[in-house]
């Protein structure tokens, strides 16, 4: 199964360090972007990575010189399976000890700012004391300068490369207070901490770093799914070689290898049984809480958990063909993107920081003129420019798609394309492919009538016909024809007449096979065969007629079982006021008395392959947004064509290709949860985006006004992003309505 498009040769990816704001992401896109060898470049600050495509080959190094001059970290994220595990754990060791080095750092810095924050909790309780100016300037300096160095450091590589972006903000703004206060304390006879900004300058980093620990850990959590899903690959199988079984690096297998997966263990990559019997939890692909039964000749999955018996596996993909490595890819790459409403968080973030620098200045400005109090005008500024940092907008979009993403996944729910997001939200119409979707897409031969009442010949001559055949229909007259022991002959000449059936030659005589349509366009009928065609029909069955040089010689009845949870799928569709459009290429009768069964709002019979994109276009035309599902060739120009294309799980390679949701198991009822789940998502994204403009919208005013202090307006900028992170972590407990 392929779930997404493979990297290629000219699709690279890089993880990028030194971002710290939706500034810096930009500064790196519009780098890359820029450069005459890139054709496309995406950064993501959540996941802080670059997905870059290229016109041409080009030297990874290349890339990287092009990021490394913007100012920032580059390094070529690892394809290779085991040692891409062994860095995300090298990665995922390095954040944790960065993390506990933060908690140090906060720890100490919050216990230094304490005894400035002191003396204002004493106003409050109606005491008026200072410390002195020397006491506040030995406490506050090392907050300045160790605190403040992870600022200073990417305050100056933003500028040497020419640009501006958070730590811009709180260098000039901390900086500001320290050395204004520094100053009055270096002047004669300024003995107390009066009009002093020492209280402001440390306790705004310290909340600053107390935000960024906050900011770092729900960070982590929201990408949480990536990381299970890639710890979920073993690093070592047991190979069958003759009688013995040998242990060996998940490296060294090749394809058709036999493996051992002993009860409990994981299984090491995708194959099919060839003895054994047992259950696979495969919850981590699928969602699906129950295991499922596998037996000889049955496909499993690497990664999934064995059960209580043993079985033995022949390998059929490695490595990266592997299933769960390109679910991996797919929701990678799915968080990696970026929703269309982010490119106006990106207009606002590549101009922000030199605004606020600006209103800063002014603010500052025209205190001074208005009524020349220094220390006022000191604190409107910094104030100014601690609140306006622009952490939670660069935060705001891509966390909370990397947490609906990856708790889509978790229910077996993989998100393509991330348009579809929005695109889902205003959906109205849902178009469903009948056979496969609605149905289990199994037909069994449940009626077959030879006029001559040879029913084992008619029989004969209609699976002989089929043999070459991949329609649904001919693995039901194989399996018909094997059960009754019917040897088949050989058909010479046959033709596929698409979406009517098959004409050949076979002992010397005209062969035909098909629908009404294809006995009109031969000028074929018989009463008969159309009573039998009516009565079938009303049954909801397929009804085929089998010609024999040149006359109707009897009547074939398919039957294909909705799925358990058709109708429970539909109605929770009505549910939300989505209304259903069934299409399907039997004849009218037999779409109705399935239609009838699962309640569907509208059905659209007799369409033949080639038109199921046009009745999406027509719904489309009549100011519907239309989501069509489907799980065949024949249903991916229809995919492409809708607002939003749902492929089933089950289905072939070129309809996941075309849609944008693809949905794990065949189960009709994920259909409302994808909807659900992808609305859950853009509705974070906005949530997010109120919050991050809020705060500024806000905030900034009233810091130029002088209504907020230095240290209200760093709680407020800390608060902002970690709001806005905790609020996105929240979509990780997003789960089916029906599990």
């Amino acid at each position: 199964m392929t779930t997404h498009r493979a990297p290629a040769s000219n699709s690279v990816t890089l993880e990028i360090s030194g971002m710290n704001c939706a500034g810096c992401a930009s500064k790196v896109e519009r780098a890359l972007n820029q450069a005459g060898i890139v054709q496309q470049a995406t950064v993501n600050l959540a996941l802080e990575t670059a997905e870059i495509h290229t016109q041409e080959q080009t030297p990874v190094q290349a890339l990287i010189a092009i990021v490394e001059k913007a100012g920032f970290g580059a390094k070529q994220r690892e394809e290779d399976i085991r040692k891409a595990r062994l860095e995300r754990e090298r990665a995922e060791a390095e954040d944790q000890r960065v993390e506990r080095r933060t908690l140090y750092l906060l720890i100490v810095s919050a216990v230094l700012s304490l005894p400035l924050v002191a003396p204002m909790i004493g106003m409050i309780a109606g005491r008026d004391w200072h410390l002195p100016g020397l006491v506040q300037l030995l406490l506050a300096t090392p907050v300045q300068v160790f605190v403040g160095a992870r600022f200073y450091k990417g305050a100056f590589n933003a500028l040497r490369h020419g640009s501006a972006n958070m730590d811009v903000l709180v260098a000039l703004g901390t900086s500001s207070a320290f050395g204004y206060s520094l100053y009055k304390v270096l002047q004669p006879g300024v003995l107390s901490g009066s009009h002093l900004y020492f209280e402001a300058s440390a306790v705004i980093l310290t909340l600053i770093l107390f935000g960024k620990y906050l900011e770092h850990r729900a960070k982590r959590s929201t990408t949480a799914a990536v990381r299970a899903l890639a710890a979920m690959r073993p690093d070592m199988a047991h190979r069958v070689d003759g009688d013995t079984v040998v242990d060996v690096d998940i490296s060294e297998l090749r394809l058709g290898d036999t493996i051992l997966v002993k009860p409990g263990e994981r299984i090491a990559t995708d194959g099919v049984v060839t003895a054994g019997d047992s259950a696979v939890d495969e919850s981590m692909l699928t969602g699906e809480s129950f295991p499922v039964s596998k037996h000889e000749g049955e496909t499993v999955t690497g990664g999934t958990i064995n059960g209580s018996g043993a079985l033995y596996i022949k390998t059929t993909a490695l490595g990266e063909e592997t299933r769960l490595a390109q679910i991996i890819r797919l929701v990678e790459g799915a968080q990696a993107s970026k929703a269309p409403v982010q490119k106006l968080v990106d207009k606002v973030a590549s101009i922000f920081v030199p605004t606020i620098v600006l209103i800063a200045a002014s603010t500052f400005a025209a205190w001074i003129y208005l009524n020349g109090d220094i220390n006022a005008a000191v604190g409107a500024a910094v104030a100014v420019l601690v609140i306006a940092c622009p952490c939670a907008l660069g935060l705001a979009t891509p966390t909370a798609l990397v947490a609906g993403t990856g708790a889509a996944a978790r229910a077996g729910i993989l998100i393509r394309d991330i348009e579809a997001l929005e695109r889902a939200y205003k959906v109205d119409t849902v178009v469903l492919d009948k056979t496969g979707t609605l149905t289990i897409g199994r037909p069994t031969l449940a009626n077959i009538q030879a006029f001559d009442r040879n029913n084992e010949r008619l029989l004969f001559i209609a699976a002989t016909l089929q043999q070459q055949s991949e329609h649904p229909l001919a693995g039901a007259l194989l399996r018909a024809a094997e059960e009754q022991n019917i040897r088949l002959g050989k058909a010479q000449a046959v033709k596929a007449v698409p979406g009517q059936g098959l004409t050949a030659e076979l002992a010397g005589q005209q062969i035909a096979i098909g629908n009404k349509a294809l006995m009109d366009q031969l000028g074929l009928s018989s009463l008969m065969a159309e009573g039998l065609i009516k009565t079938y029909e009303s049954a909801g069955q397929t009804a085929v007629s089998v010609a024999v040089g040149g006359k109707i010689v009897g009547v074939l009845g398919f039957a294909d079982a909705p799925r358990d949870t058709a109708a429970e799928a539909l109605a929770e569709l009505k549910q939300r006021g989505i209304k259903t459009v069934m299409l399907t290429g039997d004849a009218e009768l037999a779409a109705q008395a399935v239609a009838s069964q699962i309640g569907v709002d509208d059905v659209r019979a007799r369409v033949q392959p080639e038109g199921k994109n046009a009745v999406v276009d027509q719904l489309k035309a009549q100011g519907h947004t239309v989501a069509m599902v489907g799980d065949g060739i024949n249903d991916a120009p229809a995919l492409a064509a809708a607002d939003l294309g749902i492929a089933m799980g089950s289905g072939t390679d070129v309809a996941m290709e075309a849609a944008g949701i693809t949905l794990m198991r065949s189960d009709p009822t994920m259909i409302a949860d994808a909807l659900d789940v992808s609305k859950a998502t853009l509705r974070k994204i906005r949530q997010n985006l109120f919050w991050a403009f809020i705060y500024n919208v806000i905030g900034i005013p009233l810091a130029a006004l002088g209504m907020l202090s230095p240290i209200i307006a760093g709680a407020a900028m800390a608060m902002s992003s970690v709001s806005v992170v905790t609020n996105a972590a929240l979509l990780r407990g997003w789960k089916p309505t029906r599990k």
